[in-house]
């Protein structure tokens, strides 16, 4: 599967040249435009890397960046920034960046920085597996077990799983998933995601883990180990 990245930048045109350019790379791309957004993605551990520009509203990436890793998540960041001075870049890196690009940068280097860190992700083990009951969602190489057998899933249903999976126990509601598998895709709609739930319920339930992803009506959507009953809602329809 390919590689997925989140682009945060307040700058419309280049989130967009960005999520051009890394699609015909054979990346999937997920953009966002603020701070909270950035942080919220961020938090769901669905992507393999984070391109993170630091003037943000709402929330610098300095501040994005900190609480992600205060937090544990440890997917690599590479700061994007007009600010080209030492210890602006020295900031970024003692918080945990794995790399800093200044504005106007070269995209072959950006490429070749991304793809370093995803190799540097993938020898580390940063992506390691996710489990919830007698799930094992291995994000490194992408692949679904239940019980120890392999399921198949598409690229995107995949994505939708590690973000209901890396959740476990929390209900994700559809404006989440939407923004976390989709990003701004113009064609994703509340319903694209029901209908996205509806396949990844079809192959569980086929594998003999049907009861794993549940509605929470009102809400949205939770994994939980079928013999555990706890379940954090958050406030807010779905």
């Amino acid at each position: 599967m390919n590689p997925r990245v989140l682009v945060v930048d307040d700058e419309p045109g280049v989130r967009k040249a960005l999520q051009r350019g890394l699609r015909a790379e054979g990346m999937d791309v997920v953009t966002a435009s603020d701070g909270p957004s950035a942080l919220r993605l961020g938090q769901t551990g669905a992507f393999d890397v984070l391109l993170l520009d630091i003037m943000l509203p709402g929330l610098s990436g300095y501040r994005v960046l900190q609480q992600l890793r205060a937090e544990g998540v440890r997917t690599p960041v590479l700061m994007i920034s007009a600010k080209d001075g030492e210890v602006d870049q020295a900031d970024g890196l003692d918080l945990g960046a794995d790399g800093y690009l200044v504005k106007p940068f070269s995209f072959v280097v950006l490429v070749a920085q991304v793809r370093a860190v995803l190799r540097r992700a993938a020898n580390d083990g940063v992506r390691g597996s996710l489990r919830v009951g007698e799930l094992e969602v291995d994000r490194a190489v992408k692949q679904v077990h239940w019980r120890g057998e392999p399921v198949a899933f598409s690229p995107r249903e995949f994505a939708l799983l590690e973000v209901l999976v890396g959740r476990a126990g929390t209900v994700v509601t559809k404006d989440e998933l939407l923004r976390a598998v989709w990003g701004d895709e113009q064609a994703a709609t509340r319903n694209v995601v029901e209908v996205y739930v509806g396949y990844v319920r079809r192959k569980l339930d086929a594998a003999g883990a049907g009861a794993l992803v549940r509605t929470v009506r009102g809400h949205g959507y939770v994994a939980s180990d079928p013999n555990l009953d706890e379940v954090m809602s958050p406030a807010g329809p779905a």
